[in-house]
């Protein structure tokens, strides 16, 4: 049941939230806002980032400035082949004092879960973290235990060095809302990170802008954005295009439609307003839906990749009309 209708102050308080976080967050990592942007749109939205990224770009500082700016708890999981998946949930143990059996929460009870190389984890392991996100809930002897709310899990993966690594399957990689990269810094940022005694990378001095439970509330609020008839059969032809189309053997999924639905609710609110527009559609295709398409074997073979076929598909299917809000 939805609340009462978004007005326009508001979303004027949303706006400035926003920007606060990304301000803070901008402190430790430089000359990333549009990086840091989407992220802010995925834990707002509810959902969760698959970061693809060489090493030391940046990634762990990204989740840690993120939770510093909201006053959260951090926590990051390095997996390796050997992770169990009671590692990243959790486990009951013992205890000889109270003759009691106790749950021990794992490294997923966090605001901002860092998991980083989630590739080289066992799929047993990919699969835990996968449903935690999903359902919010650790579930232990038949009892389950809700994870702190709001819940963002960013992923890591490095696109380079695939030895020892265990794909991700296409089934998991629809659970993460965005897929989207840092990069190298330009040459200005870079050099002002290397300045000696510049405050980039400190998670120490991110300023704590708002709380968790003001960020859960917003997101809550946020869900009740308009979004109108058009722009959702828009993001419907979208979503009909990429299935049909003779380069992809898997288009995008019906989940995938209501990320980028929940998506551009935040990011049209972001924007200081309160409906949707096409170009909010245009601007989060990408890294919305782009991980979750299948190339076929020879759109691969040309050198194709997702992204190119989505930009092609969203150039092709007409865009609605302006109408009256």
């Amino acid at each position: 049941m939805s609340g009462p209708a978004i007005g326009e102050q508001e979303i004027a308080a949303f706006r400035a939230l926003h920007t606060r976080v990304g301000d803070a967050v901008e402190t430790a990592l430089r000359g990333k806002r549009e990086v840091i942007d989407l992220v802010l749109t995925a834990m707002f939205a509810g959902g969760h980032v698959l970061l693809e990224d060489v090493p030391g770009t940046g990634k762990t500082t990204l989740a840690r400035a993120v939770a510093g700016a909201l006053g959260g708890l951090s926590r990051r999981v390095q997996f390796t082949p050997d992770l169990l998946p009671s590692d990243v949930t959790g486990t009951s143990v013992f205890e000889p004092q109270t003759g009691q059996i106790r749950f021990r929460p794992g490294p997923v009870f966090a605001n901002v879960v860092l998991a980083d190389e989630i590739n080289r984890a066992a799929a047993k392991t990919q699969s835990a973290l996968l449903e935690v996100m999903e359902e919010h809930t650790v579930t232990v002897d038949g009892v389950g235990h809700a994870v702190p709310d709001p819940f963002l899990v960013v992923a890591t993966q490095n696109p380079i060095d695939l030895d020892g690594t265990y794909r991700l399957p296409e089934a998991q990689l629809d659970r993460f809302m965005l897929r989207t990269s840092i990069g190298y810094p330009e040459l200005l940022h870079e050099l002002d990170v290397l300045r000696p005694g510049s405050g980039a990378g400190r998670i120490g001095t991110v300023p704590t802008v708002t709380s968790p439970q003001q960020v859960a509330e917003a997101g809550r609020r946020l869900a009740t954005l308009h979004v109108a008839d058009p722009i959702l059969r828009y993001i419907t032809e979208l979503g009909a295009a990429t299935r049909a189309d003779d380069r992809l053997r898997l288009g995008a999924s019906t989940r995938g439609l209501r990320a980028l639905v929940r998506c551009v609710q935040v990011y049209a609110a972001a924007n200081g307003r309160h409906f949707a527009v096409p170009s909010d559609v245009q601007r989060l295709s990408a890294p919305v839906l782009a991980h979750r398409l299948v190339l076929t074997r020879e759109a691969q073979l040309s050198g194709m990749t997702t992204a190119d076929v989505l930009a092609d598909v969203v150039s092709r299917v007409e865009v609605p009309r302006p109408t009256p809000q």
